[in-house]
């Protein structure tokens, strides 16, 4: 199976390696192509939001980012060993920029983090073309936002403002940005550079970051108030 449906929301039964080999065929086919890394925040908003549901339904890749995904998928007969999120995203796609000399653009999160980030990468991955910009999401940003990418001659766009702002922001500006690939990936930039610290790797493997992350950021109990019912209505949706 190369694809299912979470409550009717995409998701392509891709692992990490297969995700990033689909990326490069994108880079090399050329742009513009919309990467979406689906979480079940993702699949509950899309129930009540027609836009969003819109956009994710234009996105070339949906990939399963989040334990409950894997799990629904699973449930749907995809073959996954685990989700493919965002934040584990970046360092094997700036390696892959890197390997193929693809030009890295890294917008959104706070002033100076995409910064911080950028000059890691650079370091880690010698030869790395890579730009970042703060930017926003709103429209009065864009004139300068879009400046910087062309500029920088972006192919493969990492931008993170948070969903479903930056799903929307793509898709708004899909046919401006110049770029092959643009992928949401949320508050990555900000766990990459610590300013967020991650879940223990044994919280990762049994699929209790999103308790790390509840623990320490007390907000986000609103955002995962909807875990529950999704769970309900995965549970209650007939298997393909």
């Amino acid at each position: 199976m190369n694809q299912t449906r979470i409550l009717g929301v995409r998701v392509d039964c891709l692992d990490m390696d297969s995700a990033l080999e689909r990326i490069e065929r994108f880079v090399d086919e050329g742009g513009p192509h919309l990467v979406a890394t689906v979480n079940p925040e993702f699949v509950m908003r899309a129930q009540g939001d027609p836009e969003f549901a819109r956009v994710l339904a234009s996105a070339e890749l949906c990939l399963p980012d989040g334990t409950g995904v894997v799990w629904a998928a699973r449930r749907q007969g995809c073959s996954l060993r685990e989700p493919v999120a965002g934040v584990d995203l970046v360092r094997p796609l700036a390696a892959m920029c890197a390997r193929r000399g693809f030009r890295l653009f890294l917008l959104g999160a706070t002033p100076g983090v995409a910064d911080e980030l950028a000059a890691q990468l650079r370091a880690e991955q010698p030869g790395l073309q890579v730009a970042a910009h703060a930017g926003a999401p709103d429209p009065s940003h864009d004139a300068e936002t879009i400046r910087r990418i062309h500029d920088h001659g972006t192919q493969v766009l990492l931008v993170a403002y948070g969903a479903p702002a930056q799903e929307l922001w793509i898709d708004r500006l899909r046919n401006r940005l110049g770029v092959a690939v643009a992928i949401g990936v949320g508050g990555a930039f900000d766990y990459l550079t610590g300013r967020v610290p991650r879940a223990p790797e044994w919280m990762r493997a049994a699929g209790l970051e999103w308790l790390h992350r509840l623990a320490r950021q007390p907000w986000r109990i609103r955002r995962m108030a909807v875990l529950p019912v999704y769970a309900l209505k995965v549970l209650s949706a007939p298997k393909s």
